[in-house]
């Protein structure tokens, strides 16, 4: 047998001693409540831990899904925005078409106008330079047939007439 299970060494009575006193500690000072308390306290302290973790998850989970419906809809939003955008573009230059058009006409048809307006002042000019020649060729004429004839003063009257009224 060993010597610390003898009762007659010294050792054996270290050992029941120690074994006592841990029976002591453990029935009279309720060790093993304090022990679980802290435990539990411990457990508690983690779980309130792995639950704010939780609820921060789900809040970061809501905040992520609440952002990508936001995004999408800008998303949405930005193409409407270049539809639009193109639309209009195309509504301006179908309206700057139209008026580069009808700007177009109404210069031809001005430039038209100033055109018969030269062309009936060049009519008239070449009128007048007809008559003006005519007139004179007639008085050169009538000149030489009355430079043989005798010179009646009411016919020399009327041919210097003439010229005034043709025009």
């Amino acid at each position: 047998m060993p010597d610390f299970l003898n009762p007659a060494e010294a050792k054996f009575w270290v050992g029941a001693g120690l074994l006592i006193f841990l029976v002591i500690v453990v029935f009279v000072a309720k060790a093993p409540k304090l022990i679980a308390g802290a435990l539990d306290a411990r457990v508690a302290a983690i779980q309130s831990d792995l639950d704010e973790a939780a609820r921060i998850r789900e809040e970061a989970q809501r905040l992520l899904t609440q952002l990508q419906a936001e995004r999408e809809a800008a998303q949405r939003q930005a193409q409407e925005m270049l539809a639009a955008a193109q639309e209009q573009v195309q509504q301006f230059e179908a309206e700057a078409k139209a008026k580069l058009e009808e700007s177009l006409a109404r210069r031809q048809k001005l430039s038209e106008q100033r055109i018969k307006v030269a062309e009936v002042r060049a009519e008239a000019e070449v009128r007048a330079a007809a008559a003006d020649l005519a007139t004179k060729i007639a008085e050169q004429v009538l000149m030489q047939r009355i430079a043989g004839a005798k010179s009646d003063p009411l016919i020399d009257k009327a041919i210097s007439q003439l010229a005034g009224k043709l025009q």
